[in-house]
């Protein structure tokens, strides 16, 4: 049974099609659905297992990146929410936009409905950054998405003018001592590091994604669904590219899959 995938669109989103694609040639069942059409009732979140918030610009990104679609999910859907997350068989992935949905709602890093702890701001660059990146894969990070990946080096592209991750000094000092990093910035011998352009937004302590602490929650800045096929990188004519974004949907496949 291939698990059912609510890919959740507003208008400006762009990667939706990306999103249903790496989760169709995962394993999943994907459905790409317009927020209005559950305010209207006619699509139930509960029918679902995993959600999954794609990238783009929700509503322009008007106020700040993911403000408005979060507010939506906060004031009509925060009891769906709850449920859902309170479920044991189901996840979320948050990209790029979707990570900054997740962040504004609560969602991450605590589960928190409808209170910030940490915000995703302006890259200290002063512009959009899109390019592809090194990140490496936490060992120790809870989610349960990257087993099988733990400290990897990964290639992703990022496209993102707000992707510094930013909080206070006891927050992020909790985010850490919980292992809730899920991957960070490296540069070319792989080490973590601050240092543009390698950091393309000076995320503090090089994060480029995080989890919740049940590890079913995961929200991070660069695009693995637009590493799904060998094809998509720009040296696949060159040879000996192996694909490194597919693994973590077929993860969050396998996991939902695997839940009793």
């Amino acid at each position: 049974m291939r698990p059912k995938v609510l890919v959740l669109k507003a208008d400006g989103t762009n990667r939706d099609e990306e999103m249903a694609f790496a989760f169709k040639i995962a394993g999943g069942d994907p459905k790409i659905i317009h927020v209005n059409e559950l305010r209207n009732g006619s699509e139930r979140m509960e029918n679902f297992q995993i959600l999954a918030l794609p990238g783009g610009f929700a509503y322009g990104d008007d106020i700040v990146s993911g403000k408005i679609l979060a507010i939506e999910l906060t004031s009509f859907f925060a009891e769906e929410l709850r449920k859902f997350i309170d479920r044991k068989d189901t996840a979320i992935l948050g990209i790029c936009n979707g990570f900054q949905v997740l962040v504004r709602t609560g969602l991450l890093p605590f589960r928190n409905v409808g209170r910030m702890d940490v915000t995703l701001t302006n890259n200290d660059s002063g512009h959009f950054e899109c390019r592809w990146v090194k990140v490496k894969v936490n060992k120790n990070s809870r989610s349960k998405f990257l087993r099988g990946l733990e400290e990897r080096i990964i290639w992703y592209p990022v496209a993102h003018g707000e992707g510094k991750f930013f909080t206070d000094n006891k927050t992020l000092k909790k985010i850490e001592d919980n292992n809730l990093v899920a991957f960070r910035y490296v540069d070319n011998n792989g080490n973590q590091t601050q240092n543009y352009p390698a950091n393309p937004n000076g995320s503090l302590n090089a994060v480029v994604g995080i989890s919740d602490e049940t590890g079913r929650i995961l929200g991070m800045m660069p695009h693995p669904e637009c590493f799904v096929r060998v094809e998509q990188h720009p040296n696949w004519r060159r040879g000996k590219v192996k694909v490194m974004g597919l693994p973590l949907f077929e993860n969050i496949v396998e996991f939902v899959k695997g839940v009793k």
